[in-house]
């Protein structure tokens, strides 16, 4: 079974080809994405409007890309995946719109995938694995979550952040020292350069007695440190030219210990996820599971613990196809999804959409 699957949620465009034939794990034929990160920049963020108008530039060159990297054509698929939410809701209908109608063109099935759910199986694409049952933290510029995972439309949550997401804390950060979209990436790079620490920020419910998480009292100690340095008063504006009489030198302390904080927090929650749950497996998925301290201290930890953790591919943790047309497979081979033409060319989103309503639609 061939499975064509289109990501379209936020700002990249990615659209891949995965062969779910047998028990196997379904196996990656071809893939392609575009980023919209430089058209972004100019805003300092995401655009909705023009993030939805380079969906509709992209994905068919994409799809065409794809294609002919597997060598095959287009009536040897067997059906179309596309991202159903959440995401945003202009994004979202580009990549639902050309799936359902291409699936209407060929006869074949159209089936809306949970974004997370995708980033929370990506793994299987890896060199590397993972098996049944495990704890999964799920980390992105959206979402900061931990959960118990049995198999495929088997989701415990066991925490979540009850505001601000690590991703969102890392932006936030950034911005706050006038460094560049996307901030995450870049205040991990500018952390290499400072000292940890240097400045010692709070790590919020570290200490909570549950697995939940929050990191907008961090952002604010960034903020006050931030101002501190520059001089500025404690009551001002949060304005990005806060930082612009900070030395090099400050910005990459201050960078630097505020995702020592960050990364303190996903690991000991993660690690006390773990425990809880009397599993021996970890999966790291979302796009701060790329961040090379939280890996390194990911790894540490699970090494003394006798854990193993598994990660997706780099190329693989950010938004992509690959994760949509694997979360189809996995859903076809684990019988959730009815590959019948009837009744299902839905062109319907989801922008919001809890990964607990799907698993619970799931039984």
């Amino acid at each position: 079974m061939r499975i064509l699957g289109f990501e379209s949620s936020c700002d990249e465009t990615g659209v891949a080809l995965v062969d779910a034939s047998g028990p196997a794990v379904p196996r990656l034929l071809g893939h392609a994405l575009h980023s919209q990160i430089e058209m972004h920049q100019a805003y300092g963020g995401v655009v909705p409007e023009l993030a939805s108008r380079d969906h509709i530039r992209r994905v068919l060159p994409l799809t065409e890309a794809v294609l002919a990297q597997a060598e095959v054509q287009l009536d040897q698929i067997d059906a179309i995946a596309y991202t159903r939410g959440p995401g945003l809701a202009g994004a979202l209908l580009v990549g639902s719109g050309v799936a359902v109608s291409l699936a209407m063109a060929l006869g074949k099935p159209a089936v809306g995938i949970h974004h997370l759910e995708g980033h929370l199986l990506s793994p299987f694409l890896s060199a590397d694995p993972p098996e049944f049952p495990f704890v999964a933290l799920l980390v992105s510029g959206g979402h900061t979550q931990l959960m118990r995972v049995d198999g495929v439309g088997r989701y415990e949550l066991l925490g979540e952040t009850i505001d601000d997401a690590a991703g969102e804390a890392f932006d936030k950060s950034a911005k706050l020292l006038g460094l560049g979209y996307p901030g995450g990436p870049a205040l991990s790079r500018l952390a290499g350069q400072g000292d940890a620490l240097a400045y010692r920020f709070p790590r919020p419910m570290l200490h909570s007695g549950d697995l939940d998480f929050s990191f907008a009292g961090l952002k604010t100690a960034v903020l006050t440190q931030v101002k501190r340095l520059a001089h500025a008063r404690p009551e001002g504006p949060a304005t990005s030219h806060l930082a612009d009489p900070l030395t090099g030198q400050q910005k990459a302390d201050v960078a630097a210990s505020a995702q020592a904080a960050i990364v303190e927090v996903l690991v000991k929650k993660s690690m006390a996820a773990v425990k809880a749950s009397g599993l021996r497996r970890l999966v790291v998925a979302g796009g701060v599971g790329a961040n090379t301290l939280l890996r390194q201290q990911l790894n540490d930890a699970c090494a003394r613990a006798g854990v193993r953790v598994h990660y997706p591919e780099l190329h693989l943790c950010t938004d992509n196809g690959a994760m949509i047309a694997l979360a189809a497979g996995l859903r076809a081979q684990a019988g959730l999804l009815e590959m019948g033409t009837s009744g299902i060319h839905r062109f319907d989103v989801r922008p919001r959409w809890p990964l607990s309503e799907l698993a619970s639609s799931a039984g």
